[in-house]
């Protein structure tokens, strides 16, 4: 990796941080591109290149339920569409 790529790179995700919440922010919107969007747009592209329909989302809703459990710069985590999708129902502790 080069320095002008490492450069891009921190940029793109700290910026012109002045703040440790900004700094967090940036390293995980880092992280959760690192471990879940670059292999998930991969996955879509192979299934788009096989010939199939692929449809990409990113869910950026914070449940209500999440209240006094995560910290508030906390917005959706990996999973809480569960809920909006299939329903409150399904969630252990609902039935």
């Amino acid at each position: 990796i080069t320095s002008e790529v490492v450069d891009r790179v921190y940029k793109e995700y700290m910026g012109d941080a002045e703040s440790p919440a900004q700094v967090r922010d940036g390293l995980l919107d880092a992280m959760g591109d690192m471990y879940f969007v670059i292999s998930a747009v991969e996955v879509a592209r192979y299934h788009r290149d096989a010939g199939n329909p692929v449809y990409f989302y990113e869910f950026q809703h914070r449940p209500s339920s999440l209240e006094g459990v995560a910290p508030e710069f906390v917005k959706a985590d990996h999973g809480a569409e569960i809920a909006f999708v299939f329903g409150k129902p399904f969630l252990a502790g609902d039935v």
